[in-house]
């Protein structure tokens, strides 16, 4: 029998014997316990194979029946109808599942349509002299993909089939190539726009956006380390991701450039302008080299107007003040006829009867209109020429500061730095990643920055989504019927899973609320007397465990329902705690003997590449993926500074 089956054998049993030795004995059980015994039943049955959604469902029927029949025999069957199907009603109501299949949809028509392939060659290309490049393009496009999928399924075929074979060639170690797409492949979980999150704000009530905007960052943060951890690991050793070779590197050039790079210049920029102006190009098309040209400068067209747009915001001139009459501080209106007695002004009691009759703002900003009114021919003449001058000096611009300057005389900089280095390879490199990398990655941000910044719900954002996969397949010719129809199967199947697994969860959870379970627990965990810093290290320790044995969607829909009543008693965002939870459950793929990237990875790799080998390279980046979790809880800005500044 293979070790992966003694260990899962050996967790199963260590729940069982937990759950004959913690619980009282039958004759002393109360419906309490009984809840907790559930708990530790669908931990076991899901582990055996048995469907998530389904167990979830007939546990919490049976034990629901169970928990209604204590209260009234008669009506327990009726009763237990009733819940299953309005807790299925409100789960088909809820708004935000929708956004699901549309995200799903996205996914797999980017999938199905073969958009990664050239991602991957560019990238690779581009990061030719970085140590680990290949790993590196891996961990990167995986982080594109899954951010533009969510499905780690497919992200982990589709790499395994593209990167895993070339990172073999080039003399990879077996651990680190298959660490990188694992690790990689996963990262779609957390970075937006995530279906694990919509999830997680489904179940514990948060706001999706909100979490959207928070994970943004920590996703960031996490595919960074990946990175920095394959670049030092191969600078330290390099027999474990050899360097390309010159002619890995070569990128073949059109027959136009190597013209130009022989009679003019091997740099684009003083390549193409000579080949325009001078008589050198009678050979190469004036349309070739124009074209060229603009697409050269587009990196410095798209500074100048980032740039541009931030000089206009900062030396935006400030609002004017809007006055309403001639009113001074503190006093009452002056009257340009009348000079105002001494020992008048402030304020004083009403002189009509019947004391104060509005808000002292309304009755000064009243009597103010009518004295305006009276006196208006003679203040007129006072009041042009003041606000002449107030709207001349609110429309002049304010000086741009110091460190606009700082930060545009760097970009001149890094630009120029950018045309040294232009030569006509990199410029066939930047015209693959502008056909690859650039439209997904447009496609992602328009994506999120729609739902982040408020101009659409994710729902809404789903639709544009798919929307604009549909018009990326097509431009890439690769939109057909056969493609349409694996990708709506697909998605339906999917979205199919998630719902029943939601109607499950729901059914489950109403049973546990029924027999008490979460009352010993809530009361069980406030004896500890911990503080939040120690409930929040036993809850990721817990989450981490539930990792080994089932995926990210058991641990949310089951045992998110436990932690989150708790979380007001420590004083505990939601929403960070969202965070934190979603960094942890990286591991739910990646930790033995359940780790599904590892299976996904084993189906397409080649005979010799074992089982082993991928958990040994999944190791390191688990470890990873902890000390995110650490910079994360000692750094929370990482993930609530932007929620906050948006939405403050």
């Amino acid at each position: 029998m293979k070790k992966e089956i003694w260990f899962g054998l050996s967790i199963m049993a260590m729940v069982v014997i937990a759950a004959f030795v913690l619980l009282p004995p039958p004759s002393q059980m109360s419906n309490g316990h009984l809840g907790l015994l559930m708990l530790a039943l669908v931990v076991v049955a899901i582990m055996l194979g048995f469907p998530t959604a389904f167990t979830l469902m007939g546990m919490g029927m049976v034990f629901a029946w169970i928990a209604y029949r204590s209260q009234n025999p008669g009506l327990a069957v009726q009763q237990t109808l009733d819940l299953m199907v309005q807790r299925t009603y409100s789960v088909m109501s809820n708004d935000v599942l929708i956004s699901i299949p549309l995200f799903v949809f996205m996914g797999y028509l980017i999938e199905r349509a073969n958009l990664i392939e050239k991602l991957f060659k560019s990238l690779h290309l581009a990061a030719s002299r970085v140590p680990g490049s290949l790993a590196v393009a891996t961990i990167v496009t995986c982080a594109v993909f899954a951010t533009a999928t969510g499905i780690v399924g497919a992200v982990v075929t589709l790499m395994g089939l593209l990167a895993l074979p070339a990172m073999l060639r080039a003399g990879y170690s077996v651990q680190l190539s298959a660490g990188a797409i694992t690790a990689g492949g996963c990262l779609g979980i957390l970075i937006p726009p995530s279906v694990m999150l919509i999830v997680y704000g489904a179940t514990a009530g948060v706001s999706v956006v909100k979490l959207y905007a928070g994970a943004f960052f920590p996703g960031i943060m996490l595919a960074a380390l990946y990175v920095l951890y394959v670049i030092v690991l191969a600078k330290w050793k390099p027999h474990l991701a050899p360097p390309m070779s010159e002619e890995d590197r070569r990128v073949p050039l059109p027959p136009f450039a190597e013209i130009v790079s022989m009679r003019v210049s091997s740099k684009v920029l003083p390549g193409l302008i000579g080949a325009i102006k001078g008589k050198r190009n009678a050979d190469v098309p004036m349309f070739e080299l124009v074209n060229h040209l603009m697409i050269a400068v587009l990196p410095a067209i798209a500074v100048a107007l980032i740039m541009g747009a931030i000089y206009f915001k900062v030396t935006a001139p400030l609002p004017p003040d809007v006055v309403e009459g001639v009113v001074a501080m503190g006093g009452g209106m002056v009257d340009a006829g009348e000079p105002e007695s001494p020992g008048t002004g402030g304020l004083s009691e009403p002189q009509e009867e019947g004391g104060l009759q509005s808000p002292p703002t309304e009755a000064v900003a009243s009597d103010a209109t009518a004295k305006a009114e009276a006196i208006k021919p003679a203040v007129a003449e006072v009041q042009a020429p003041a606000a002449l001058a107030e709207t001349a000096a609110s429309q002049e611009r304010l000086p741009a500061p110091m460190s606009f300057w700082i930060a545009l005389a760097s970009c001149v900089l890094a630009m120029a730095l950018f045309y040294a280095y232009f030569n006509f390879a990199r410029l066939e490199i930047f015209k693959m990643l502008l056909g690859s990398f650039f439209p997904l990655a447009m496609m992602i941000l328009a994506v999120l920055g729609t739902i982040v910044f408020g101009l659409a719900t994710p729902t809404e954002a789903a639709a544009m989504g798919s929307l604009g996969g549909i018009l990326l397949a097509a431009a890439y010719r690769r939109l057909n019927m056969q493609v349409m129809r694996e990708s709506v199967y697909l998605t339906a199947k999917t979205s199919a899973m998630v719902c029943w697994l939601f109607v499950g969860s729901s059914i489950f959870s109403a049973a546990f609320a029924l027999l008490g379970g979460q009352e010993i627990i809530n009361a069980w965990v406030l004896s500890l007397n911990m503080t939040p810093v120690q409930f929040m290290i036993l809850a990721q320790v817990v989450i981490f465990l539930l990792g080994w044995p089932l995926e990210w969607t058991e641990i949310i829909v089951i045992f998110m329902p436990i932690f989150i009543p708790l979380l007001p008693h420590f004083g505990i965002d939601p929403l960070f705690f969202g965070l934190l939870v979603a960094l942890n459950l990286q591991t739910a793929f990646l930790s033995p003997p359940v780790a599904m990237a590892a299976f996904y990875l084993k189906g397409v790799s080649p005979p010799h590449v074992t089982l082993n080998q991928i958990f040994a390279g999944m190791l390191p980046f688990m470890a990873i993926q902890v000390f995110a979790i650490f910079l994360l809880y000692q750094f929370p800005a990482i993930g609530l500074w932007l929620p906050e500044l948006i939405y403050k």
